[in-house]
């Protein structure tokens, strides 16, 4: 009967793991596992870290500046795959990455595992973007969605195992192993990868499908790393003009783009770095967030910095919750590992607590958002935050037991796991489709660069209250300021369409 040969030719197509696509699935999957794990396991290492190479000054710098190179990496990577096609921008961020990665876990001073942190973060920004590009060109449309959800997988599992894992290597081996660890995975990894790219060229016949596949799975995990890679690939997609016999022209550099995003990220390490200047520290740190908020402001909507109703406040309060939330993240494995003796391990398990609080109230806000309004979703999950943030200052300041501030930090992980999906799907709907390219990377940039500016805030802070003892209250309390000013935006991201 026709229906049944139509159903029979349907179970015959091939599958994310037949033998076309099994290499480059297993592959793809684990270069996004890697650079998930890398961002996650720092965490709980860094204060061993810290400690072991003399380099508390700089704590803060090693995890903004990845974050500021790594927007660096997404713009070039988006824009080199336009003019190219993804293959070399792939190879190029896999080696980058691997050679941060060399650079510190071999380091033997801070200074130097910062340098490796910097160079790690390129490669990582440009990978996931060069990534996903390839998958919009290797794989039909139909397996999209079945990819996405494998990505998705790939950054939740390093959030519930990454700093637990990375605890027990530090313990039982050292440091270095977490980064040392990892170089040759991501040689494998990309050699997987490698054989379903020969003869790949730079046209895109599926453009569509492509972007409506990203789209549609950009809200799959709570990190920041999937909404970027979705926005790059539907930024490729509208960036192509066509010549008149109907051939896909080369897309320009976008200097502009590219200048702004460099300038960004070099005024979020400066701001890092120059604050312990005598004398003079405090105000370049001060001009260096002005510059810094000065050279992100082309790369969002407009409105967005004054937080106007609908669109703009949604970009915004998602720079908000990642600021609170990441800048006060960094420290509290360092306060428990410091004030209170924890070891790695447990401190990293704390983190794990938030990360399952994460994925868990992702999840119910998915189930509830016929019943559960946007404002509402997002103001509550802004309190949660600030909820956390609160219950690790008063740990801190009053000395009181730790079990206070890991119980935060699971409400902490609830209230972004409410928001995080929620503020992905109201970028998609409050953009035109014309928009949505840039409306997209603009909520991944603001993230991004808000944790950066957020994090080098956060170490002057750190260094300043160092004198009184008060530094991780310090740090908790300027993470509380910038979630009082994130419930106070919640509210506004209910509002019209973009213009």
């Amino acid at each position: 009967m026709p229906g049944e040969r139509a159903a029979s030719a349907a179970t015959a197509q091939p599958g994310l793991f037949s033998r076309g696509y099994l290499w480059i699935t297993i592959g793809s999957c684990a270069l996004v596992f890697l650079g998930a794990f890398e961002s996650l396991a720092v965490t709980t290492i860094m204060p061993v870290v810290s400690a072991d190479l003399g380099g508390a000054s700089l704590y803060a710098l090693a995890f903004a500046g990845p974050l500021a190179t790594g927007v660096i990496g997404m713009v070039i990577a988006g824009n080199w795959s336009d003019r190219t096609g993804p293959v070399i921008p792939l190879y190029t961020s896999s080696v980058l990455f691997a050679i941060g990665l060399l650079i510190a876990g071999t380091a033997v001073t801070m200074p130097m595992l910062v340098l490796g942190r910097l160079v790690q973060g390129l490669g990582t920004g440009a990978v996931t973007v060069a990534l996903y590009v390839v998958v919009a060109r290797v794989y039909p449309a139909r397996l999209h969605p079945s990819i996405f959800a494998g990505f998705a997988a790939a950054w939740v599992i390093p959030s519930l195992v990454g700093p637990f894992a990375a605890g027990i290597v530090t313990e039982v081996f050292s440091w270095h192993w977490v980064f040392l660890g990892v170089v040759a995975l991501v040689g494998i990894a990309t050699a997987m990868v490698a054989p379903a790219l020969r003869g790949l060229s730079d046209a895109n016949p599926d453009g569509d499908s492509a972007a409506s596949a990203v789209a549609s799975h950009a809200d799959a995990t709570h990190t920041e790393a999937t909404h970027t890679i979705a926005s790059e690939t539907r930024e490729r997609e509208h960036s192509h003009e066509r010549h008149p016999h109907g051939q896909e022209a080369s897309a320009p550099w976008a200097f502009g783009r590219i200048a702004w995003a460099v300038l960004a990220a070099l005024a979020v390490l400066a701001l890092s770095l120059v604050s312990e200047v005598d004398g003079i520290g405090l105000p370049l740190a001060g001009v260096a967030a002005v510059i810094a908020i000065v050279a992100v402001r082309p790369l969002l909507p407009k409105g967005a910095l004054l937080a106007r109703r609908g669109l703009p406040s949604v970009i915004l309060l998602r720079g908000l919750a990642a600021s609170a939330f990441f800048g006060a993240e960094v420290y509290l494995p360092y306060l428990l590992i410091e004030q209170y003796d924890f070891s790695p391990t447990l401190a990293g398990l704390a983190l794990t607590l938030g990360a399952l609080a994460w994925a868990g109230a992702s999840w119910l806000q998915g189930r509830m958002s016929g019943t559960l309004g946007d404002a509402t979703c997002t103001t509550i999950g802004s309190v949660l935050v600030l909820a956390a943030i609160l219950s690790a200052f008063l740990t801190a300041f009053l000395g009181l037991p730790p079990a206070l501030a890991i119980a935060g930090w699971v409400l902490g992980g609830g209230g972004m796991g409410l928001m995080y999906p929620r503020l992905s799907t109201l970028t998609l709907a409050l953009s035109k489709p014309d928009a949505q390219g840039f409306n997209s990377s603009a909520l991944a940039i603001g993230d991004s660069l808000g944790s950066a500016l957020s994090l080098a805030l956060t170490g002057v802070v750190f260094a300043g209250f160092l004198a009184v003892g008060l530094s991780f209250a310090g740090v908790f309390a300027f993470a509380g300021l910038i979630a009082v000013v994130a419930i106070a935006v919640a509210p506004r991201v209910a509002g019209p369409a973009a213009p």
